[in-house]
């Protein structure tokens, strides 16, 4: 593997006016050399103006256009939102989470227990390429949460199921019904409904969360998920998760160790059937991609990792030496998103912490 290129998705305009940070970058190939890149701005991470902005490209990512708001239409009760957009059948989809901001002197999290604000999932879709896109629609999920993790973007299956990957959060005064879950909520009807769910990983036996899963559908009714995993009690990390469905994501298998030891870990299938993996390393500084292949059942090779970005940046991530709530809102770069553009190489975004500004960069790496 090796970068071939590298440049800036979205940076603050004009930061000598105002402070503008972005986050969680999702990215959509629109055909050819068009793509749309969707991405969370605010003055902070838990700020009260935090949405997800858009912007476009017609030269395969090398440069972007600004194009405001993906959601355009003020609520009445105060609120944020947070979307993650991809492809489906007849256009885009934004899989996605808004939090209700009643107290302004609050954030999102809970310092004291890592809960999360009074929250709904939502949907929005786009006709157009992501030149428009309809008001949200409120997703009604088969289990209480309370509150749910805006982790990945809606997968697609051949048959038409939709599987929106997520996992079960603590809601505003630590309540966690159904304990530590990580799921795919299940939709027949291109979610306009949602009556069930696939249970990933359990880690409520363990006090495990498993943060940020990747699914990658391998084909037919195979789907590979894969995960952070995060032990609250001692704010320490375990080796990265994996889990399979061979029925379309109704029932995962008993979970596996992938062989990594990483948070913010993301995944993508390529054309010749390996897995790119992209995170946020533990053991060494920085973002790193490694590129694999698995078997379909147990076992994976780690055939090569590269560092990409912010190897001397000292330590990556959590460390388990303050708060998880603190921990996680302190974080300098994160969420990679990768996908396999026409000519074989990489298209892939993240967000970072330079020049004082958190901004949304791509690589495009060669595999």
């Amino acid at each position: 593997m090796q970068i071939q290129d590298r440049g800036i998705v979205y940076e603050n305009p004009k930061p000598h006016l105002r402070t503008r940070h972005a986050f969680h970058p999702s990215l959509v190939p629109l055909g050819g050399p068009n793509w749309l890149c969707a991405y969370d701005v605010g003055e902070a991470i838990e700020s009260l103006d935090y949405r997800t902005y858009r912007s476009r490209s017609a030269d395969g990512g090398r440069t972007w256009t600004p194009e405001g708001p993906l959601i355009t239409r003020p609520t009445a009760r105060p609120s944020t939102s947070s979307v993650r957009i991809s492809r489906v059948t007849g256009g885009l989809v934004g899989f996605g989470s808004r939090a209700y901001r009643d107290n302004p002197e609050e954030g999102i999290l809970n310092r004291a227990n890592l809960g999360y604000a009074p929250m709904d999932l939502i949907l929005v879709r786009s006709a157009d390429d992501g030149h428009t896109w309809t008001a949200p629609e409120i997703i009604q999920p088969p289990l209480a949460g309370p509150a749910f993790e805006t982790c990945h973007i809606i997968v697609e299956l051949p048959g038409g199921r939709w599987l929106a990957p997520t996992s079960t959060w603590r809601g505003w005064n630590g309540e966690l019904p159904n304990g530590e879950k990580t799921i795919v909520l299940i939709s027949e009807d291109q979610g306009k409904s949602w009556p069930a769910y696939g249970t990933i990983f359990d880690g409520t036996a363990e006090g495990l969360t498993h943060w940020e899963v990747s699914v990658i559908h391998l084909g037919g009714d195979n789907v590979l998920a894969v995960a952070w995993v995060y032990h609250a009690a001692s704010g320490k990390h375990r080796p990265n998760r994996f889990a399979l469905s061979r029925n379309g994501g109704k029932t995962f298998g008993t979970p596996g160790e992938i062989g990594i030891n990483a948070q913010t870990c993301k995944g993508l299938r390529l054309k010749d059937g390996r897995i790119l993996l992209v995170y946020r390393r533990t053991d060494k500084s920085g973002l790193w991609a490694t590129l694999a292949s698995f078997d379909g059942a147990t076992r994976w090779n780690l055939m090569e990792s590269i560092p990409l970005w912010g190897g001397g940046i000292g330590s990556s991530g959590m460390t388990g030496e303050r708060c998880g709530s603190d921990e996680l809102s302190a974080l300098k770069f994160g969420f990679p998103q990768a996908r396999q553009m026409d000519d074989g190489t990489v298209l892939m975004v993240f967000w970072c912490f330079e020049d004082w500004c958190t901004k949304i960069r791509w690589f495009r790496l060669e595999v």
